[in-house]
């Protein structure tokens, strides 16, 4: 039997059922402006937590888009956090429009996962990455190249949710989190990666080629 998904993230609907129950209130106390005002909020919060399929691409070696947003920089740096060496950093902006659904972008296993809680700059901003609260998963790939993906919180997101632990194996592509109300997502990268993005570029989780590992 082929296995229905629900297209809502499960982390959404606690959010989704107040709004509608709070709606339904309205509604019954006979506040009809209130009642509308109330059902819009409700048909955007399920709309925020939509969990939609994606076609992955064909390529094995293709680096899959880990969010849905803005490429808002491209840079080479020396890692201190994670990897401790020089990388490649991609950083992803998610606004509010966004979906917030985060995949992985390429096959390996977990090796580490590091939580710090921190700050809720704006996530588009330079101090976002060195003080914002974040989740980082270190994944390493069957060629022993290790990459880390970052889900950092934002001004208005105050909740990441990662869904995967150490010793996970990891498929290219598939679901492993989400940041609740719009957020940022950074990728450190082996420097030799060729990367085919580039900053300013709109992006889309799962189908979106970012470079080849």
């Amino acid at each position: 039997m082929k296995k229905i998904e629900i297209p809502i993230a499960q982390e959404g609907l606690p959010f989704i059922l107040f709004c509608a129950f709070v709606t339904l209130v309205i509604a019954v106390l006979g506040y009809a402006p209130l009642a509308l005002l109330a059902l819009l909020v409700t048909f955007f919060v399920t709309w925020f937590f939509r969990n939609p399929c994606r076609i992955l691409p064909a390529d094995h070696d293709a680096l899959i888009c880990p969010a849905d947003g803005k490429v808002i920089a491209v840079k080479e740096m020396f890692d201190e956090r994670f990897l401790r060496k020089e990388v490649v950093r991609i950083s992803i902006f998610m606004n509010v429009f966004n979906v917030h659904v985060n995949r992985v972008p390429f096959a390996g296993t977990v090796e580490r996962i590091l939580f710090k809680p921190g700050k809720f700059y704006a996530a588009d901003k330079h101090q976002a990455a060195l003080h914002n609260e974040y989740c980082a998963v270190i994944v390493n790939t069957t060629a022993q190249q290790r990459y880390v993906i970052v889900q950092i919180a934002g001004f208005i997101a105050r909740r990441i949710v990662c869904w995967v632990e150490p010793g996970d194996h990891l498929t290219g592509g598939q679901r492993y989190g989400l940041i609740r109300f719009g957020s940022r997502v950074d990728i450190y990268l082996p420097q030799r990666t060729k990367i085919t993005v580039k900053k300013g570029q709109k992006v889309r989780a799962g189908e979106t080629v970012l470079g080849k590992m």
